[in-house]
């Protein structure tokens, strides 16, 4: 039967080991039974008893009822099983609060003779932390039969010896324990012996032959006996010997020891091969029967192996290193036999001393990593400690080497918790590696280190953080759609999602369309495209808001500006304002025979809608009638006479005035003149039809003189007839469209004064006319206009009133 209790409520439960039916144990079992359950219960709390060899995964106990506590509680306190030399022989079923075995349990493996066999473990809860400290009873079944260590003994018996005499015998060893082990002796039946059976101080029992009656050799010098050992089983079991009874000659004197017991001691680090002690014996006899030897008696596979006797000088020495913490004594039993065949016995008792030669141990019963970085007070691991030694060779002292947030506070039963000191941040440190020392108090001391990486957690306690808080970007106009202009970038000091950050940006209006149909942003990466060509024209810059996000819980952001600059591209080409170049049949300007050098012609005026340098203009002439004739300003367009004009210079001069930006690649434009040589302004001013459009382009001076040699009479011809053409034409004209002046009369009304001081030299009267038919406000010509005057008078009238010669006339 097995029986388990815990504290004062005792629990019976019988079961046979046989696999037989369950019995009906009478009254006196019982009480025996419960007055054994009863003692033991007031010496020992939370035993759990277990007999051996039970099937892995039998039930052992209902922790939850042990401790008082509900089923779901283990689950949330976080229980589990902890063994003194770390090895599980329970797992824990935290659904139902049983206690269930994970292997078989071999008593004589797990504790040998020693009775009863406890196992200490503990049951730890985490969440509050508590230890409950229990032990394991594990109940000898019988398993083992009684062995004797020969099948056969030889046993000399001298013929002199008396009835009564008793004759030690080798005992049948069994590794089961009380109950189970060797109860008693028999003999076979015979004339001459009985066996008694004695108990040693251990408890153990042993045999003894007892002659019945005297020996003679002569009549029988040998008797053969059966010895059968039978242990207390249900059912017993039991191990038979043969015994060879020779009858010597007399041999009246024993061995006898010089002490029936020794006592040594002897430390546990001694050298193999380390005397123990030496064992005397003396014989009155003299001769072979004198002569003693020395041997183990009975010496048990243990003995044998751990020590050796000399067999002529008694010296006993050790065959392997002793250990203290498995064996603390031993007792060796000497024989001495002499030389006919009588022995003497004696006992060796071995006391084995504890020496520092176990450094300390370190477990880990519970770690936890990685820990949140904001969580002060955190419980990181639970650590337990343990030292084989005894005494202060036992005692330790558990630390932590460096300095680290962590402290190590002492617990019961050298528990300690390893726990956070501060708050820690992980952007600061990442991960610790804590170095947890343990030392003993012996000599010399002894140290165990045990190494332990805690890492930390991440938390979202960090906005993102641009690396500008504003950015400009320059993008010129005219660019390709889906074009990369920039990034922003923003960086994270933490990790994993609360480190991955998002882009975005608010939409403001910018010009008639909306921000999104301008740029775009790339939420993973902050790379900015532009989705539409810019045209610098319509829009300079414009500026947005970036958001970076990060995807913590709750999520944390920042924002930063961002400028586009848009620049200028040398994409438009000068726009010749005057004189139109329209395609409409163009004015004429009237330039006086008598003009001097530098007399204004006229002044091209251009514009560009470019800006900066694209928009700066320069003025050439890049083709002409007669070359030398007239000059063009590069910075202003006033075409001037170059030279005096001469009666061989052609009536109608043609210009070709090149206009041209400041750009990279420049943009040009051409500008048409007609410029008339005139006597007087006397005389109807004529206007020539538009002539084709000729390609600009420079002649050679070779090519243009032989044109000219070749046409030059045709033409001649062909002007005087323009000429008188034109004459008429423009004298109708000039009835309904242009107004008449007089030289001497009073300056009309719509005449314009203009006396600035731009980039004329000199103040000029324009004539202006509009086009016929044309419902717009757009000249027509604009040129200078003066009185008709005689040629003779031309002069002096000029003289006499420069302002008359110098104003403009607009119509």
């Amino acid at each position: 039967f097995a029986f388990s209790f815990q504290g004062e409520n005792v629990k019976l439960s019988f079961q046979t080991l046989g696999g037989a039916d369950i019995m009906k144990p009478n009254r006196q079992v019982i009480c025996v039974v419960f007055l054994l359950c009863v003692c033991e219960a007031g010496s020992a709390k939370n035993r759990i008893s277990v007999a051996e060899e039970m099937e892995v995964g039998s039930f052992v106990a209902n922790v939850a009822k042990s401790l008082g506590l509900e089923v779901r509680e283990l689950s949330a306190r976080g229980a589990r099983v902890l063994s003194e030399d770390n090895r599980q022989y329970f797992q824990l079923n935290v659904g139902s609060g049983d206690l269930l075995l994970r292997e078989k349990l071999d008593r004589e493996e797990l504790c040998g003779p020693t009775e009863p066999c406890l196992l200490p473990f503990q049951i730890l809860l985490e969440n509050p932390f508590q230890i409950v400290h229990a032990e394991l009873w594990i109940q000898d079944i019988n398993d083992h039969s009684p062995v004797f260590p020969n099948t056969e003994m030889l046993l000399n018996v001298p013929e002199s010896s008396l009835p009564g005499s008793v004759f030690s015998l080798k005992n049948a060893q069994d590794l089961d324990v009380g109950s189970n082990n060797i109860q008693n002796y028999t003999i076979s039946l015979n004339s001459y012996f009985h066996v008694q059976t004695r108990a040693r101080g251990d408890g153990r029992k042993f045999a003894e032959l007892v002659l019945d009656k005297a020996l003679d050799r002569e009549m029988q010098p040998e008797v053969t006996l059966t010895l059968i050992a039978l242990d207390g089983g249900s059912p017993p079991r039991s191990g038979a010997a043969q015994i060879r009874v020779l009858v010597v000659d007399v041999n009246d004197n024993a061995p006898v020891f010089s002490q029936a017991q020794y006592d040594v001691q002897i430390p546990e680090n001694g050298a193999i091969g380390s005397l123990v002690a030496t064992v005397t014996a003396t014989d009155l006899d003299i001769g072979n029967n004198g002569q003693i030897s020395y041997s183990f008696f009975q010496g048990s596979e243990e003995i044998v192996s751990t020590f050796e006797v000399n067999s002529t000088s008694g010296d006993i020495r050790t065959r392997r290193k002793l250990d203290f913490e498995a064996i603390k004594s031993y007792e060796v039993d000497i024989e001495a036999t002499d030389g006919g065949g009588l022995s003497g016995k004696c006992t060796v008792v071995v006391q084995v001393t504890d020496v520092n030669d176990n450094a300390p141990e370190l477990a880990i019963s519970s770690f936890t990593s990685p820990i949140p970085e904001n969580s002060p007070e955190t419980v990181v691991a639970v650590l337990k400690i343990r030292d084989q030694d005894s005494g202060d060779n036992g005692k330790m002292v558990c630390s932590i080497e460096g300095n680290v947030p962590f402290i190590l506070k002492p617990s019961v039963d050298n528990f300690y918790t390893l726990l956070t000191e501060s708050p820690l941040d992980r952007e600061s440190r990442s991960q610790y590696n804590i170095t947890i020392t343990v030392t003993d108090l012996g000599t010399p001391r002894l140290t165990t280190e045990r190494n332990i990486t805690v890492l930390i957690s991440d938390v979202n306690d960090n906005p993102p953080a641009f690396t500008q808080t504003a950015y400009a970007f320059y993008l010129q106009e005219n660019n390709i759609p889906a074009l990369h202009f920039g990034s922003v970038r923003a960086n994270d000091r933490d990790s994993g999602t609360n480190a991955k950050i998002t882009y975005s940006f608010q939409s403001p209006v910018t010009g008639d369309l909306p921000l999104f149909s301008y740029i775009s942003i790339n939420s993973d990466n902050g790379h900015l495209y532009i989705l539409r060509s810019l045209d610098y024209e319509a829009i300079q810059a414009f500026q947005f808001t970036v958001t970076a996000t990060d995807g913590g819980s709750p999520a944390l952001s920042s924002q930063a500006l961002v400028q586009v600059v848009v620049l200028d591209e040398n994409d438009n080409t000068p726009f010749v304002l005057y004189p139109l170049q329209n395609g409409t049949a163009p004015c004429n300007d009237l330039v006086p025979r008598a003009a001097e050098p530098g007399y204004l012609v006229t002044k091209v005026v251009a514009v560009d809608g470019d800006s900066g340098q694209n928009s700066w203009l320069s003025y050439q002439l890049l083709k002409a009638t007669d070359p030398g004739l007239f000059t063009v300003w590069a910075h202003n367009g006033e075409v001037c006479t170059a030279r005096p004009i001469s009666d061989r210079d052609a009536t109608k001069q043609r210009l070709l005035v090149l206009v041209k930006d400041n750009g990279e690649p420049p943009q040009s434009a051409v500008a048409t003149l007609n410029v008339l040589l005139v006597d007087g302004f006397s005389e109807p001013y004529l206007q020539l039809p538009d002539a084709p459009k000729e390609q600009v382009q420079v002649d050679s001076l070779t090519i243009y003189l032989i044109i000219s040699l070749a046409v030059i009479s045709f033409l001649f011809l062909v002007s005087i007839l323009m000429f008188i053409g034109v004459r008429l034409w423009k004298g109708k004209r000039d009835a309904t469209d242009c107004s008449r002046f007089d030289s001497n009369g009073p300056f009309p009304g719509h005449l314009v004064d203009v006396t600035g001081t731009g980039t004329l030299s000199h103040s000029y009267q324009y004539e202006v006319c509009l086009t016929s038919n044309s419902g717009t406000s757009e000249f027509k010509f604009l040129k200078p206009v003066l009185p008709i005057v005689p040629p003779q008078a031309a002069g002096r009238d000029s003289e006499e009133n420069p302002s008359l010669r110098n104003s403009y006339m607009l119509t």
